[in-house]
């Protein structure tokens, strides 16, 4: 069990299992229109649940994705956002999101056949991130300055997938 920082990267990568199709465009990078480079991404200092996320949201319109808003479908731990072609789950607990977490996302995300994230403020256990590597999960923990760090393999990919300027342009608000 890792609170933060970067554990060995297991099997699995991008896969084609977990990442659902999405919709093709489902992101926007909020940099188009600029010199094509992605600004940095401005955290917001956790301090309660409703930070945490704040945080992920902001950080998912910083990845190029828009309209952010609560998923319908209520996770059974933590709170659900979703975006077109996304599902991600925040765990503001100071407990590590635990393997059921993980699965259920996983299975939440795949009926609605978008790709899944998820936010966790303590990190997951050890048997969470082998199976969100098997699945293809991108997984972050939230340090307290806000800032989303990946864990897993699938997380890196999702930054780097997004660091390139797609086509359009629009901002990634979130509203509540």
């Amino acid at each position: 069990m890792e609170a933060g920082g970067r554990g060995e990267q297991g099997p699995g990568g991008r896969g084609g299992q977990g990442h659902g199709g999405g919709e093709p465009g489902a992101r926007v990078g909020p940099w188009a229109g600029g010199n094509g480079r992605r600004p940095a991404f401005r955290p917001v200092v956790i301090r309660t649940a409703r930070d945490a996320v704040t945080a992920a949201a902001l950080y998912l319109g910083w990845l190029g994705y828009r309209d952010i808003r609560r998923a319908d479908q209520r996770p059974p731990s933590g709170i659900g956002l979703a975006a077109r072609g996304i599902l991600a789950q925040v765990d503001p607990t100071v407990r590590p999101a635990s393997l059921r977490d993980v699965e259920c996302l996983w299975l939440t995300a795949m009926t609605e056949s978008s790709q899944c994230v998820f936010f966790s403020l303590a990190g997951y256990a050890e048997d969470a991130r082998a199976r969100a590597d098997t699945l293809g999960v991108p997984l972050f923990v939230l340090d307290l300055t806000g800032t989303p760090q990946p864990v897993n393999a699938p997380a890196d990919d999702l930054v780097a997938v997004t660091d390139r300027p797609p086509a359009g342009g629009s901002s990634g608000a979130y509203s509540a």
